[in-house]
């Protein structure tokens, strides 16, 4: 169902927009954390430090596709809240056919190119065969992967959210029950892990897209639209290719500091396989409800309805912080109990690493949040080269400071205090922006 976000008392507008967001984001993390979970349990500890190895490369491929998700969805977004329900649709087609492109080159380079990139960050022996076979099976499924992110970013942009929620929570809960067979009764291994993945995706690509054109059909226009427009083109690609760039960048900086992990050994690298995934959880549902934040300030910067922008920004805010409570808190005093969930009991070293990393970055959730809220507002207002510029200060500092801060203490801990000085100082800057943007809107 279509829902316009430019109505209503704007708190509890975005609240029922963004739960089914934040319900599809925590079953799309279980693919990963099924992956991560059967892996360790029911393979070893060297095969879930191969799946958490992988999974940092497997993050530039999903890089491109969110950047296309977010750029079809805010123009999409901006188009539905001005009712120009004709060129809405061609930006719909001028989207698919833009990142299908996208999507085949992206696997004429990976194909070959993920040995390599495996070579590059040091990825030890006794894990390189099953990090390379995982990936292989990965990108085959890129396709999926593409088009099920675009269709789900149409879905919010027409303020749908509960339909690919039904997808994801269909599809995730399939994975884990695939992963299992495979891999505990067919004993496929890593290969098992990796092809329930591709499956269970497949599926839900396909259910998306098909439920999507029957959507669209329904919208009726006067003549018919246009394949592919270059202008739109262009607006697509002002939100995409900054956020395809800026979340590469950070799956490059993320390999970096894999890179930096990898060389302390299997069992640190297996705990931060772990960890991250549970730390990924809660940050990518702050991205999220960010995504929700930009489209709804795009549906109602299409609708000139300006001081909606800034009353969105605080709800959004609101609701980012009440996630950040409880999450903390089970990071910081049960930690251990979910990472046992990955591991074996005698894996103390990799327990140890694991419980450390979420103790230092679960206090700064809050940090973090406010700055991904912010991000929301700079990009459903187009403003991307301030978001840039606060997403790139996150990282780079990250990456340095990883570098320098386990050199100076010997010890993987000086790679996870650089998160929480990164966080802060991009908060910072996205807060400042948002302020500056908002602004101009309403003077």
């Amino acid at each position: 169902m279509n829902t316009d976000l430019t109505e209503g008392k704007a708190e509890t507008v975005l609240r029922r927009f963004c739960l089914p967001l934040f319900g599809s984001i925590i079953f799309q993390q279980l693919y990963n954390i099924a992956d991560s979970l059967v892996a360790g349990k029911f393979i070893g500890e060297q095969a879930l430090a191969a799946v958490g190895n992988s999974y940092e490369i497997t993050l530039i491929f999903i890089a491109f596709a969110f950047g296309c998700n977010i750029g079809c969805s805010v123009v999409v977004s901006q188009l539905f809240g001005a009712k120009d329900y004709a060129r809405l649709k061609t930006a719909v087609t001028t989207a698919c056919l833009f990142s299908g492109t996208l999507c085949g080159m992206l696997m004429l380079a990976g194909i070959p190119g993920c040995g390599p990139l495996l070579r590059l960050v040091r990825t030890p022996e006794e894990v390189f065969a099953d990090s390379r076979l995982y990936l292989d099976i990965y990108i085959w499924g890129l396709p999926f992967v593409f088009f099920y992110n675009i269709a789900n970013g149409i879905f919010s942009a027409l303020g749908d959210s509960k339909t690919p929620f039904s997808f994801l929570a269909v599809s995730s809960t399939a994975n884990i029950a695939v992963d299992i067979l495979f891999v505990k009764y067919f004993q496929m291994g890593v290969a098992g892990v990796a092809w329930a993945t591709f499956l269970c995706q497949g599926i839900s690509c396909f259910l998306a897209v098909i439920t999507l054109g029957i959507r669209l059909k329904k919208i009726r226009v006067e003549e018919k639209p246009a394949l592919f427009d270059f202008q739109i083109l262009k607006k697509i690609a002002v939100i995409a290719v900054p956020s395809i760039l800026q979340q590469s960048f950070i799956s490059v900086g993320n390999i970096l500091i894999q890179s930096v992990i990898n060389g302390f050994g299997s069992s640190v690298m297996a705990g931060y396989s772990a960890a991250v995934k549970l730390n990924n959880m809660i940050t990518t549902s702050f991205t999220t409800i960010g995504n929700g934040i930009s489209n709804f300030s795009a549906q109602n910067l299409g609708a000139h309805k300006y001081e909606r922008i800034g009353e969105g920004f605080r709800a959004g805010l609101k609701m980012v912080w009440c996630l950040c409570i409880p999450f903390c808190a089970l990071y910081l005093f049960c930690g251990k109990y979910l990472l046992l969930l990955f591991m074996k009991q005698e894996s103390a070293a990799a327990l140890t690493t694991g419980i450390r990393f979420l103790q230092i970055l679960s206090p700064f959730y809050f940090v973090v949040a406010a700055k991904l809220a912010a991000d929301g507002i700079l990009r459903g207002v187009s403003a991307m080269r301030q978001f840039m510029a606060a997403t790139f200060t996150d990282l780079i500092l990250r990456v340095v400071l990883a570098f320098l801060l386990s050199g100076w203490t010997r010890s993987a801990t000086g790679i996870w205090c650089a998160w929480p000085i990164g966080w802060t100082a991009a908060m910072m800057l996205s807060v400042y922006f948002y302020r500056k943007e908002l602004k101009k809107l309403t003077v």
